[in-house]
C-alpha cells in the first residue's frame, strides 16, 4: 500500500525550506528520509511523532499527513 506525502513534503520546504535541513533536525539522512516519502522504507512511530513536533502539526492531524492513501491509476 502507497502513502501521498505531498502535503508532508510541503510542510516541509514550507518550515525548513529545504528536505536536508528538516531531515537533520530529524536525526536522520537526507536520502533516509527521501525513501521514506517516496514509500521504499516506512515510517516509525517515534518518527512521526517528532516529526509533528517539528513542523508543528497537531498529532490529531497525524493521519492527514501519513495516512493518506496514494490513488493508482491502472
Amino acid at each position: 500500500m502507497c502513502f501521498d506525502y505531498s502535503l508532508l513534503n510541503g510542510k516541509i520546504v514550507e518550515k525548513y525550506g529545504n528536505r536536508y535541513a528538516f531531515a537533520y533536525d530529524l536525526g536522520i539522512s537526507e536520502r533516509s528520509l527521501s525513501l521514506k516519502l517516496n514509500n521504499k522504507v516506512g515510517w516509525k512511530q517515534l518518527e512521526m511523532e517528532k516529526t509533528c513536533k517539528l513542523l508543528s502539526i497537531p498529532i490529531k492531524d497525524l493521519p492527514v499527513y501519513f495516512f493518506n492513501r496514494k490513488v493508482q491509476y491502472n
